[in-house]
């Protein structure tokens, strides 16, 4: 069976209003923006929808919200199945509704710093009680640990819960041996969108992009071409991009990616503590960079 997770996923911003309630209304607008962008499928909940601050009720409200909007247009894989306790996590899981859920991604335990053997428990764990398939997510620079490339494969072996890894440790020594190592079916694809190029063309299988939300069709059209050995066409896609990744991070995630969308006009500009929105002279420059990619796509 194919891999519901191959191409372009976005990690879908949550927009809030200026009280930082919810904003469903801009949250629509934006899912039904990427799906008209032939994006491949959606990502929820991760640390670009600024799960680490909402509460399980609103991350279930926004859940079934996008459950609802997408009606099964695209594959759904949910972000907000990692922590740092492994019982709860667990227990959450049991527990859990998966109804609409095509899989979900779990990030590495944070701020504990397991060693490899307590990662690969960790998950082995999940895997005994999760119903739906799992994506790894190594993002070391949030966690404070690296999934070694020999953990993710032993994991990819061990069960076929794991059907893929999102490598997001920028490092693609690391990413290149899990691609050469992996059993057939097991995806890797890029949590950084700066090498997301690279890692496809060393063999990766696609990204889940926080760029998506802003710029969906080039980003899906660059993933496409690398797939499929048109890299010349992939490189044109990346550079018209690319100058907007160092705006989009200069100031943490998802900070940069709500100022882009603002600009775009899709949603306002709001975070909730301890996220903070850009500086005046960030913002500008972003603001510039945007809207520079914008005039080149309407053209």
């Amino acid at each position: 069976m194919k891999n519901l997770f191959h191409g372009t996923g976005v990690a879908l911003i949550t927009p809030f209003k200026s009280d930082l309630t919810i904003d469903f209304e801009a949250y629509q607008r934006i899912i039904e923006y990427v799906i008209s962008e032939n994006i491949d499928f959606l990502v929820p909940l991760g640390s670009t929808g600024e799960s680490a601050t909402l509460n399980e009720e609103e991350a279930r409200q926004c859940l079934d919200f996008v459950i609802h909007v997408n009606n099964g247009r695209k594959p759904i894989l949910a972000g907000n199945f990692g922590g740092n306790n492994t019982l709860e996590l667990v227990k959450k899981i049991q527990e859990y509704n998966f109804a609409g859920i095509d899989g979900i991604l779990s990030s590495s335990p944070a701020y504990v710093k397991p060693n490899q053997e307590g990662i690969f428990s960790h998950y082995m764990a999940i895997a005994e009680v999760s119903p739906v398939p799992i994506i790894i997510y190594n993002v070391p620079g949030r966690t404070k640990s690296n999934i070694e490339w020999s953990t993710t494969i032993r994991l990819a072996n061990a069960s076929d819960k794991f059907i893929g890894i999102k490598e997001a440790s920028g490092d693609l020594i690391q990413a290149t041996r899990i691609i050469k190592n992996k059993p057939e079916g097991f995806i890797v694809t890029s949590g950084d969108d700066e090498v997301a190029m690279p890692m496809i063309a060393a063999g990766g299988d696609g990204v889940i992009s926080v760029i998506a939300n802003a710029c969906p069709g080039y980003f899906t059209k660059m993933s496409k071409y690398c797939i499929n050995g048109d890299l010349e066409k992939a490189r044109d896609c990346n550079f018209k991009t690319y100058d907007l990744h160092k705006w989009l991070y200069i100031e943490g995630n998802p900070v940069g990616i709500k100022s882009a969308m603002e600009v775009l006009g899709f949603c306002e500009n709001h975070v909730r503590l301890p996220l903070h929105t850009m500086s005046k002279d960030n913002y500008e420059s972003l603001k510039k960079c945007v809207l520079e990619i914008k005039k080149i796509a309407d053209a």
